[in-house]
Order: structure tokens, then sequence, then C-alpha cells
């Protein structure tokens, strides 16, 4: 198997794992539960602001300088109602639990991607990926199980957002159209879609707005 091969193998299998937690969540109904949980959540950084403190020789003088994170200005958001306040909160929060799976989906396909590439043959190569699937359905399974389906959706947008691939294309790719279709159908059933990408200029610029944010330290 060529290595190309193994790099889409674990996107692959990180996507079903994406696509079996829409599965477990599929009955899920968001309730007041959540909404009154966002407020507690929206307080905490996900990623704290990063501060390096370094010194530059100028002319001769070592001058200390202090370099913290890209700072994002928005105006601040405005609501028609208090509903829309509300969904606008638990996407805040939605997106602060999710995001760091996404960033960790992308981290584990590059660092898998680039240990295969150091193995020495496609008996090694199998042999890891082995492992690596057994590790990811261990550690990731009972976290989607916990996510609810607005979440789960929000899940593959971003694992697009940090991946630059749609769920549907790495099915395709791997597993064939017609898997990929049967995914997508069952996907569709419940209201998601595996061919959704990420417009964060578009219909997804509130989600890119927060993600920034959170980047920055700043949620």
């Amino acid at each position: 198997m060529h290595i190309m091969e193994y790099y889409i193998r674990a996107m692959m299998l990180v996507t079903l794992l994406l696509c079996r937690a829409l599965c477990a969540v599929a009955g899920c109904v968001e309730t007041a539960d959540t909404v009154t949980t966002v407020g507690a959540a929206s307080t905490t950084p996900v990623f704290p602001p990063m501060v390096k403190v370094s010194k530059a020789l100028v002319d001769g003088d070592s001058i200390q300088y202090v370099e913290l994170n890209t700072l994002y200005i928005y105006p601040a958001p405005v609501f028609a109602s208090e509903k829309k306040r509300k969904a606008y909160n638990r996407m805040v929060a939605n997106v602060k639990k999710v995001l760091p799976i996404a960033k960790e989906v992308n981290a584990i396909i590059i660092e898998t991607y680039e240990f295969m590439e150091t193995l020495p043959d496609s008996k090694a190569r199998q042999r890891h990926i082995k492992l690596v699937e057994k590790s990811i359905r261990q550690q990731y399974t009972p976290r989607m199980k916990r996510l609810t389906f607005s979440q789960g959706k929000l899940l593959i947008k971003l694992v697009y957002r940090e991946c630059n691939s749609s769920s549907y294309e790495l099915v395709q790719a791997f597993l064939g159209p017609l898997r990929a279709a049967f995914y997508q159908t069952f996907a569709s059933l419940f209201g998601a879609s595996l061919k959704k990408t990420y417009d964060p200029d578009g219909e997804d610029r509130d989600v890119e707005r927060i993600v920034r944010q959170i980047e920055a330290g700043q949620l």
C-alpha cells in the first residue's frame, strides 16, 4: 500500500468516527439545560493566551519585548431577540467543546503520516495503522457519544476547516461512491450532510469569528 493511501486511511478512520458520532447522537434533542450551562462554559478560555518574552539586539543594545497572540477586534454582536442571543451563546459553547477535537484530528493525521514515512516497508505500516486505529477508537468513541447532534454536525465542519477535506470526499476516496452515498443518505435523514464544507466568509462567518477568538485566547 502506498504511503498516501495510509494517509487517506488515517483521515478515513477519523471520518468514520464522526459518522458514528452522528449515529450516536441522532436522537438527541437540545434542551433548556444546554442553554443554562452556556454562560459558565463561555468564561473559560479553551486555549490560554500565548505570551512570549524575548530580547532583540538593536544598535548594540539588548531590548526586551513581549509577543502576544493575534487579537481579533469585532463589533459587539447585536441580537434581534433573547432567543437569538441564547442561540449564539450556545454556538460559542459548542465550538469551544468540539474545536479541540478537530485540531486533535488534524494533529493525529499529520503525526501518523509523518511517522509512516519513516517505516521501512508495507508490513510495518500495516501494523502501525492498526495500532493507531485501536488507539483512536478507544480514545474518541466515548467522547463522540457524549456530543449532541448539533455538536456532531459542527465537528464535521471544523474537521473540514482543519483538514481542508469534506467527510464525504474522504469516504468516497477510501471506501468508494456506494459507501459514501450510504453515509450521506443516513446523515441526511437527520438533517446533516457529509458534503458540508466550510465557508468562513459566508454562512460560517459567525463560527469563524468564534473560532478565531478561541484560538487567540479571547474566549
